[in-house]
């Protein structure tokens, strides 16, 4: 086995039922090769930065442009997270499946992430069928969807595992039929990695609005909810689910199932997202994006600084284990790191009452016979914000005894 620095990560300790590279997004999408040396390659990697960046490569909005519905959601995208926003693209033929798109033993989404040397830290995943396409529903959508989130899961944790770059991925749930009912409860998957989102900005799309979703997600820090109202609407003055406004929709039965969709408020203009559920149990302490952006963020740090100490030598006592001083430098290193990078960024939830709360603990056990093993375990936490998803008033008359 080669040295190397092991991260796993910790479950049910919650027990909860600018750009930047935080905000690095990765789009995999059908798309039609254009004429040109300068024109839309498939299978080619670009970095965007702008809408007008896809414009250079003879993208457009026409209707008879092949390419009008990548147009459409990149647009959304940076109309969303703003110009500057880092996007990577990549094109490939409507023949590959969505399924075959975030395959991890294919050369599509793994080429992207490799090409972007890991910076992705979500991927969106589009598909545009071919005329004449017709689409097999099984639970309310197309068929092909548990065989999605399945390798989408396995892509995001090859990207994790061996490359060290954990990310998420974002995928339609293409084909809705309007039977609300009929959906699959996402909670009893275990894809903590992917999220499946349900509505579009166009009637009867049969796609999802996966450039609008990746734009508030690059637009907002890491531990901020995709439907914090105090951000504002989305930039989209339509949503809908199938055929209806969002607003008719059963909005709520589809946001029980996890899927994230849109939604509105009483007195308040425009969309929102609903909520920011992953396909996995209630019971996940990475079931929501902000947690799983926060825990990934973290992630990312803690091995970026770890990596300094491999191979390093190590002083040991007379017992055979770690001088505590070694231990104690390792720690702050660690917290230090993790402080700079996401608690003065406001990434942690940390006590505004305790001057010494830092949102990170690190500890390394003292007791551990690393000449025999060879291995440093560490323990390292961080601390989520909470969410004020439901808020309770209870109303009243004042009377004159009060």
């Amino acid at each position: 086995m080669l040295p190397r620095v092991k991260i796993f990560f910790e479950n049910g300790a919650l027990g909860s039922t600018a750009p930047s590279a935080d905000g690095v997004v990765g789009l995999v999408a059908t798309a039609a090769e254009v004429v040109g040396n300068d024109g839309l390659k498939l299978a080619t990697p670009y970095v965007l930065r702008k809408l007008d960046d896809l414009v250079a490569l003879g993208v457009t909005a026409q209707a008879a442009d092949a390419n009008a519905f990548l147009y459409r959601h990149v647009k959304e995208f940076y109309s969303e997270a703003g110009e500057g926003a880092e996007l990577w693209l990549m094109g490939f033929s409507n023949t590959e499946t969505p399924s075959d798109l975030v395959d991890a033993s294919s050369n599509t989404a793994k080429s992207l992430i490799c090409a972007a040397a890991g910076r992705i830290r979500v991927l969106g995943v589009l598909f545009n069928p071919a005329d004449g396409y017709e689409p097999e529903i099984s639970a309310g959508v197309e068929n092909y969807l548990p065989e999605a989130m399945l390798n989408a899961q396995a892509l995001a944790q090859w990207a994790t595992n061996t490359l060290y770059a954990p990310l998420f991925v974002i995928l339609e749930a293409r084909g809705f039929n309007g039977n609300v009912t009929a959906l699959t409860d996402l909670s009893t998957y275990s894809y903590n990695r992917v999220g499946v989102l349900l509505g579009d900005t166009q009637e009867n799309s049969g796609g999802g609005a996966v450039g609008l979703l990746l734009g508030r997600i690059a637009r907002v820090p890491v531990q901020r909810h995709i439907g914090r109202v105090r951000d504002l609407a989305l930039t989209t003055l339509t949503a809908f689910i199938k055929n209806k406004a969002a607003e008719l929709a059963d909005v709520e039965t589809i946001n029980d199932k996890g899927y994230i969709t849109f939604r509105t408020f009483t007195g308040k203009a425009g969309y929102f997202f609903a909520d920011d559920s992953l396909a996995t149990a209630t019971g996940d302490d990475y079931r929501s994006i902000a947690r799983r952006r926060t825990i990934d963020k973290a992630y990312r740090i803690a091995y970026s600084t770890l990596i300094e100490f491999l191979n390093d030598e190590i002083p040991i006592t007379d017992a055979g284990e770690l001088v505590p001083g070694m231990a104690k430098s390792w720690e702050s290193e660690v917290e230090a790191a993790i402080i700079q990078g996401m608690t003065s960024e406001g990434n942690l939830g940390v006590d505004p009452n305790d001057p010494q709360d830092t949102g990170v603990k690190c500890f390394i056990d003292y007791a551990q016979k690393v000449v025999s093993t060879g291995k440093v375990e560490i323990v390292l936490r961080v601390k989520p914000y909470g969410y004020a998803k439901y808020i309770d008033v209870k109303l009243g008359f004042i009377t004159v005894n009060q």
